[in-house]
């Protein structure tokens, strides 16, 4: 991780650098401002050092492969992100995440440094609605990150940007589907086993169990599937305005994600939802698994101005 960190960091000098070996920093700040750390395990790729620029973070620390990065990581990156009005740590909803971020905040605030935390728990199929505080962070990871970074580029309070943080979470709800394993760097093993033709509803970034194995559907049948259990999950939602995001989980197409994009569309259409903004490629992958996750951020005017906001990330630009 280290030698990809540097390479990283090189190829995209103009926008970030390395202050530590496992620390991504923005090269370039706007002063005064609340500073924004992201962070989490690697192998996810373009996560979580690819959203590190002007309009989302300010810092990025990063672990081994699907490891959290230690307190001492992500402490170093609140320290660089630290512009004296305080500093937001957002990162998705895993154990070692929540413990690490929890001890380095600790650690911080011992020294006077402000620091709030999100905990991004977008999957709906990792735990129902009544015990959302227990779901994963997947691809909705990104939305949030958006829409955070964009208010503390305005200017706005450490209590805004929590605030704008954690109602573009509650408006954001993800499922995925994997069709095969990814393979961590020297286990000799994939993750989980799918025999050909099946696929696994729900499955996480990890390689989490999902909650249905099951034939192999065509693209529109399994966007049905994944739409209909985020609207089944959010409730009525009326004719609401929403931005779409599918996110390829590392080995699936171009091709295939824009078929599995005009399906999801067209499901949410079905159900009166207007897509007024819309994502496709690689945010937040699992090495070399095949599949792909759909989310749906339900949007307003705030939202909507904040995800338009200038961005200027390695792997995020408007």
């Amino acid at each position: 991780m280290d030698e990809s960190l540097e390479g990283f960091a090189a190829a995209h000098a103009d926008i970030v650098a390395l202050a530590e070996p496992r620390v991504v920093v923005r090269r370039s700040r706007a002063a005064g401002k609340v500073g924004f750390v992201v962070g989490g395990g690697s192998g996810h790729e373009p996560a979580f050092a690819g959203y590190v620029g002007r309009g989302m973070a300010d810092a990025a620390a990063c672990g081994n492969v699907f490891a959290s990065p230690p307190p001492n990581v992500v402490l170093a990156a609140i320290h660089a992100a630290n512009m004296g009005r305080g500093v937001l740590l957002g990162y998705g909803n895993y154990a070692g995440d929540v413990m690490n971020f929890g001890l380095a905040a600790q650690m911080a605030r011992a020294e006077g440094i402000d620091v709030r935390e999100i905990r991004v728990a977008d999957d709906v199929a990792s735990a129902p609605n009544a015990e959302s505080g227990k779901r994963r962070g997947i691809a909705g990871d990104i939305m949030v990150f958006k829409c955070a970074g964009a208010a503390a580029e305005r200017g706005m309070s450490l209590d805004e940007v929590e605030r704008i943080g954690l109602q573009a979470g509650k408006a954001t709800r993800s499922m995925g589907v994997a069709l095969s394993a990814c393979e961590v760097p020297g286990s000799g093993r994939p993750t989980f086993e799918l025999t050909d033709g099946e696929m696994e509803i729900g499955m996480g970034v990890h390689g989490e169990p999902g909650i249905e194995r099951a034939p192999l559907k065509p693209a529109d049948e399994v966007a049905q599937i994944l739409v209909d259990a985020i609207l089944e999950d959010a409730g009525d939602l009326g004719a609401r305005d929403v931005a779409l995001l599918v996110n390829g989980l590392g080995a699936t197409a171009h091709l295939e994600q824009y078929i599995l994009y005009r399906g999801a569309r067209r499901a949410l259409e079905a159900r009166g939802l207007q897509v007024v903004r819309s994502y496709v490629g690689e945010f937040i992958t699992s090495l070399e698994m095949t599949g792909a996750s759909v989310t749906v951020t339900v949007l307003d005017d705030e939202l909507l101005r904040l995800l338009d906001a200038e961005a200027r990330t390695p792997k995020f630009r408007v």
